[in-house]
């Protein structure tokens, strides 16, 4: 993901376009985003791969770009909320369902 995210700041430190690049501004693009990758399958499962896979990379891109923003490492957090996941989740209740935590 270094990778990806120095190509990102590089990306945009070369239009200027940080300066647009607020956590609030970033939230509500991941927000729009997100929306674009769910309109791909508005009408059914039928879906255009390639679409797909480019408005997951727009969602990802403002996702770096927000921890980086946050100063924060994505893969870390991204570790730490799946070990949460894991408690939440044990597999000997979870295993095979798709039940919230809460109603396990």
């Amino acid at each position: 993901m270094k990778k990806a995210l120095t190509e990102i700041i590089k990306f945009n430190e070369e239009r200027d376009w940080d300066q647009f690049h607020s956590p609030e501004n970033l939230a509500k693009s991941i927000a729009i985003e997100a929306g674009e990758l769910l309109e791909c399958f508005q009408w059914g499962s039928d879906y255009d791969h390639q679409k797909v896979c480019e408005e997951l990379a727009d969602v990802m891109n403002y996702c770096l770009l927000m921890s980086d923003k946050l100063g924060v490492d994505a893969e870390t957090i991204i570790l730490q909320k799946l070990e949460q996941n894991r408690k939440k989740y044990p597999v000997e209740k979870a295993k095979g369902k798709s039940t919230k935590y809460d109603q396990l």
